[in-house]
């Protein structure tokens, strides 16, 4: 997701976005370790999404 549309989205919906980010995460990397991960970039697409998610929780409560 684009920065804009996250910061277009209220805190509940970030946190919840975080959470199905995380538990994506959490299932590619298992798919990692058993040898069934094909594209291995979206690891990095995943983990910098949830970073965004918690830059612009941040910037809010500023």
């Amino acid at each position: 997701m684009k920065p804009n549309e996250l910061r277009k989205m209220t805190a509940a919906e970030l946190a919840a976005k975080k959470g199905e980010l995380t538990q994506e995460l959490f299932n590619l990397k298992f798919q990692l370790h058993t040898g069934r991960l094909e594209n291995t970039a979206k690891l990095k697409d995943i983990r910098q999404g949830i970073a965004r998610i918690n830059t612009i929780l941040t910037e809010s409560k500023a």
